[in-house]
């Protein structure tokens, strides 16, 4: 018995609509992916991003470091307290080769600046910092926190005392809390870059150098010739030396293996 034309019709209508079905359901999930990274981006500053063998974390450091008080909802911050469980994360993932962190801040909490950057220097994988428009105050301590740095050659440093808002008692204490938070931030400073302590010091306390302020402004080209950054550079050269960290790791990995087999 022959089988009516229409039913063929029916049967190829019906694989059509699944598989246009399953192509939306294919666009639907890539456009969450999209969505939800974006999410991420507007949210927390950071994503992950993967490509030529290499899968490294982006975490973004702008506007103020916002520490123990909250600043006013017109300024753009960095909440440290969503910084460090994140960078627990990209330590004990497996599926992150590295840290990629840019910077273009004006500072902020010293406290808080000083504890991420203490949290990235204890870092084992692989981690490179980078200075796009400032790295500014405690801007400074989170660059050198990297195993490797980079500024590009337009983005500038400022150096200047530690400064506390609001009420100040009048006290030799005080005077005495003041050097020794700022002690604090230049032996941090000498152990994780090449900067003489001595030299940085003394730019931090020029009174010729800013207009209403005691310190000094920096180039990307002084700051490397200061000793406080590793090379002038961009994005491809900051990706490129978390890719040779990388295969030098996995070299170091190999061969430890290879001496415990022994």
């Amino acid at each position: 018995m022959p089988i009516p034309e229409n039913c063929f019709n029916q049967f190829n209508q019906s694989n059509q609509d699944e598989n246009d079905s399953s192509d939306d359901e294919q666009a639907e999930t890539k456009d969450g992916d999209k969505g939800a990274e974006l999410d991420t981006i507007i949210k927390g500053g950071a994503i992950t991003a993967a490509g030529q063998g290499l899968r490294l974390h982006c975490m973004s450091i702008i506007g103020q470091v916002e520490g123990h008080y909250l600043l006013g909802s017109g300024q753009k911050a960095t909440k440290y307290e969503h910084l460090i469980p994140l960078l627990v994360s990209v330590e004990l993932d497996d599926a992150v080769d590295g840290l990629l962190i840019m910077l273009n801040t004006m500072g902020g909490d010293v406290e808080a600046g000083l504890a991420i950057a203490e949290m990235i220097a204890s870092m084992t994988k692989p981690t490179v910092s980078l200075i796009l428009g400032g790295g500014h105050s405690i801007g400074v301590p989170l660059a050198v926190s990297a195993k490797r740095s980079f500024i590009v050659p337009t983005a500038s440093m400022t150096l200047h005392p530690v400064r506390i808002s609001g009420t100040v008692i009048g006290a030799p204490q005080t005077f005495y809390y003041f050097n020794r938070m700022q002690d604090r931030i230049l032996s941090f400073i000498g152990s994780h870059s090449k900067a003489d302590v001595n030299k940085v010091r003394e730019l931090i306390m020029k009174t010729d150098e800013i207009a209403t302020d005691i310190g000094s402004v920096i180039n990307g080209n002084e700051a490397v010739e200061l000793g406080l950054i590793g090379a002038v550079g961009g994005l491809s050269d900051a990706i490129a030396a978390l890719r040779e960290m990388k295969e030098q790791k996995s070299e170091e990995n190999k061969n430890n293996t290879n001496n415990t087999d022994k």
